[in-house]
């Protein structure tokens, strides 16, 4: 190896000891065996060298290339384990210490929503039921007398999933209506559930979200009218929103799956937004009695047993009782978000508290 080349090696020897980062000893690859490097550049230059000395120092240099590239690499495995070391240390705790204090989780908004729904409707009567998040399309729209042209079948308004199940279409359910069916298929009148839980639509705006939560609630027995769906809906609004005297409203509406069908209506103020002062309505659920074409898809005589059904859009109702305008944190996970109106794990909801 000539002296240009021993120089050039050495230069190295001094610059490898000097990098102290893998930022500096990829700048220093670069610029000896990058494509503008100084070796790759003397290599380049082989055929300018007369032929008698071309072959010795080709090899030369090739001894060189290799012998910087292991050195290079060797010292960059030096670098990372230092890193680590370093990181290591820095990192290191000492369990002997005593535990830092820790502030204590809370229950989400939408979670203490359903268990206050669960509270006053368990003192009804009512158990909760659940069901899968998948559901077959005949489940989720035809028992309930959605028919097959119903725009909300349609792959624009719902999630439908590949494959079929006993036939039939799979779907992420679009409310908790199936939960409904389910039961009346699985257990004999009479009958009182609820059925919170998550559902899902293709809609999603500033509004709306593509997932969220419904409460609904089915009643069947002999001889249940309008005034016991009434009744039932009055006593849970008057409770949830803990006001005594809040006016409540029925309009005549229309559902598939209902037959009278209504919308409840609170009394609020729309300037302010106090739930049960003001002169304005508010639509707040929907609801009606089940259509017996429902009771018949489930194996009920419609002429034995009647029902009442109702749901609710939990988000909407936890969002007015807690004054909280914006949808979107609901899912953000923001923990300031959760601190302020979260819930303490260890304070379940209480009827004789007032919920």
């Amino acid at each position: 190896m000539n002296d240009e080349l021993q120089a050039l090696r050495a230069e190295a020897d001094s610059a490898l000891a000097a990098c102290a980062d893998p930022r500096a000893l990829e700048a220093l690859r670069v610029g000896l065996l990058g494509r503008s490097g100084r070796l790759t550049l003397l290599l380049r230059d082989l055929g300018k060298t007369a032929p008698e000395a071309r072959r010795e120092r080709g090899a030369a240099l090739n001894r060189l290339r290799d012998e910087l590239a292991a050195r290079i690499e060797a010292r960059g495995a030096e670098l990372e384990a230092a890193a680590l070391a370093a990181r290591l240390a820095a990192e290191r705790v000492d369990v002997t210490l005593p535990p830092r204090p820790r502030e204590n989780g809370t229950i989400h908004p939408i979670s203490r929503t359903m268990e206050e729904m669960a509270a006053i409707f368990g003192a009804m009567g009512f158990a909760v039921a659940e069901g899968p998040d998948v559901e077959d399309d005949w489940r989720n729209f035809g028992a309930l007398n959605i028919p097959e042209h119903h725009s909300a079948r349609q792959d624009m308004d719902t999630f439908y999933l590949p494959g079929e199940r006993e036939g039939r279409r799979r779907v992420l359910r679009t409310h908790t209506s199936p939960v409904q069916i389910r039961t009346m298929l699985a257990s004999p009148p009479p009958i009182r559930v609820i059925a919170p839980g998550r559902t899902y639509r293709a809609d999603h705006d500033a509004t709306h979200s593509p997932m969220f939560h419904q409460c609904e609630g089915l009643a069947i027995d002999r001889d249940l009218t309008l005034g016991h769906l009434k009744g039932c809906l009055i006593d849970f609004l008057r409770a949830f929103f803990a006001a005594p005297a809040l006016p409540v409203r029925f309009r005549a509406s229309y559902f598939p799956f209902t037959e009278p069908s209504m919308e409840v209506d609170i009394g609020w103020n729309r300037r302010t937004g106090e739930i049960g002062r003001g002169g304005d309505w508010l639509e707040i659920l929907g609801s009606g009695m089940v259509h017996p074409r429902v009771l018949a898809n489930c194996g009920l005589d419609p002429r034995e047993w009647q029902g009442f059904a109702f749901g609710m859009g939990v988000e909407r109702v936890t969002m007015l009782k807690h004054g909280i305008n914006d949808l979107r944190p609901f899912y953000e996970s923001d923990l300031r978000w959760l601190r302020h109106y979260g819930f303490s794990p260890f304070a379940p909801p209480m009827l004789h508290e007032g919920v």
